[in-house]
């Protein structure tokens, strides 16, 4: 495996050398994105950076131990047992074109495959796994976008230097314009404690709402802007992004023909001297989609398999959600989401999830002598409609879920923990459990436990 990986790593070095080498081996831990440090003033240390080059490596392996299934269909996962892993390296080279303006390029390099090739479960295991796997390493374009802050006034902060980020100064009132191409989570639903699966947890639905059906490829990436105004302690933000040519695709729209319109409201706030941030997010999509009780009507009618392809229609599928975070104290945060979307359409980008709720908490190790070190452990339930459950009854495939029938249908629940330790210079090392029960909303079915480790470095 060490040979196979060996020209990746050298790319990662050089790519982090031609940046800068004291940055390459700054300790980087939690969040991709460092929280902006507030000044009264500028100062020399926050001068504008006029370029940046970082890069990252992220190892997971995974597997599922046999669990009880008595049958299996298309999309299950493998009830006798599974082992598999992932590997990514990226570059994050951006450059500063004038004031307040910034540049990025992502190209990745990635390889390996999800548990049952990222089927199975609709709240899936691994969000480093794509939906497109590969076993020999490729290269991608993962994202190419450009930024415009525009300072309205307050206090001035200062900003960090990190992946997709360049130091400087910035005022806390400011308008943000993103376009290009990128991750509509990159700007929507974040949160501090559970957003990055290369540094804290690894389930799709820890990470983001799975009721979040947000404009993606199969890697996850679209073309589109956003604006952001920030004002006081609230931001909102709105975006239009390109969807997929036919739902769960790897080819997007370019024209927008197919489309999703996101819109959120941040809120800040301090409790007890804590910081805190509460956030509603609303998506509506507008594409080319199949209602479900008509693709299992002609089925019936035919005889046929149920082909959602045969009674797409142009028409709208909206959802929303709600994303807090809290800062209970130096070493402990908790985080919470929860969220809907409507069950008579099928799924278009994500994953099958009409309704979610997800939360945890988040500790450091600073109570046990390893500040750096971070444990986190996340409860989360996914549900789906009365409809989506006659869909995938009669055999129909969801993106992610189809055992073939679905005679006993239950809120699919799965429980995840972590242990993320900082070992030597930008290397982390992560061991991390998961217990699955119902996969696929299927009760005939599970539990699965799955076990992974991650290994990580960030320059």
């Amino acid at each position: 495996m060490i040979s196979r990986y060996r020209f990746a790593w050298r790319l990662l070095l050089a790519a982090c050398f031609l940046g800068s080498p004291s940055a390459c081996f700054a300790q980087v831990a939690g969040s991709a994105t460092p929280a902006p440090v507030a000044t009264d003033a500028p100062s020399a240390l926050t001068a504008d950076q006029p370029y940046a080059v970082h890069a990252q490596s992220t190892f997971v392996g995974q597997g599922n131990f046999a669990f009880r299934a008595p049958y299996e269909g298309a999309n299950s996962l493998d009830g006798g047992g599974d082992l598999r892993e992932t590997f990514d390296v990226t570059l994050f080279a951006g450059v500063k074109p004038w004031s307040g303006a910034e540049l990025w390029i992502n190209p990745e390099i990635d390889q390996g495959f999800g548990l049952r090739n990222t089927l199975g479960a609709a709240g899936f295991p691994s969000a480093e796994a794509y939906k497109v796997g590969k076993k020999n390493p490729y290269l991608r374009l993962q994202r190419l976008f450009f930024r415009q802050t525009i300072d309205l006034g307050g206090a001035a902060e200062h900003v960090e230097s990190a992946a997709n980020q360049l130091a400087g100064t910035r005022k806390v009132d400011r308008v943000v314009l993103t376009m290009g191409k990128l991750s509509v989570v990159d700007i929507f639903d974040q949160n501090k404690y559970a957003h990055d699966p290369r540094a804290d947890f690894l389930n799709w639905t820890a990470v983001d709402a799975g009721s979040f059906d947000y404009a993606a490829d199969a890697w996850g990436y679209t073309y589109g802007a956003a604006a952001e105004l920030y004002t006081g302690r609230f931001t909102f933000r709105a975006g239009l992004f390109n969807l997929s040519k036919v739902p769960n695709d790897v080819r997007l729209e370019t024209n927008f023909r197919q489309y999703q319109i996101d819109g959120e409201v941040e809120e800040r706030h301090t409790i007890a001297g804590r910081p805190g941030a509460i956030r509603v997010t609303g998506f509506v999509s507008h594409g080319n989609f199949a209602k479900l009780d008509d693709a299992v009507a002609l089925a019936k009618i035919t005889g046929l398999p149920i082909d959602n392809a045969l009674v797409r229609a142009f028409r709208n599928r909206i959802g929303i959600s709600i994303n807090a975070e809290q800062e209970v104290s130096d070493t402990v945060g908790v985080f919470l989401r929860a969220g809907v979307t409507d069950g008579s359409i099928e799924a278009i980008e994500f994953t099958d999830i009409d309704r979610t709720i997800s939360g945890g908490i988040s500790l450091a190790g600073s109570s046990w002598g390893r500040p750096q070190d971070r444990v986190g452990v996340a409860l989360i339930a996914n549900g789906i409609s009365p409809t989506r459950e006659r869909f995938l009854a009669a055999g129909g495939l969801g993106i992610l879920v189809g055992d073939g029938r679905l005679p006993h249908p239950g809120t699919e629940f799965i429980a995840e923990t972590y242990y993320d330790l900082a070992a030597i210079g930008p290397l982390r090392v992560a061991v991390d459990g998961q217990l699955i029960v119902n996969p696929a909303y299927n009760r005939d079915r599970g539990p699965v436990p799955i076990i992974g480790a991650r290994v990580h470095a960030q320059f």
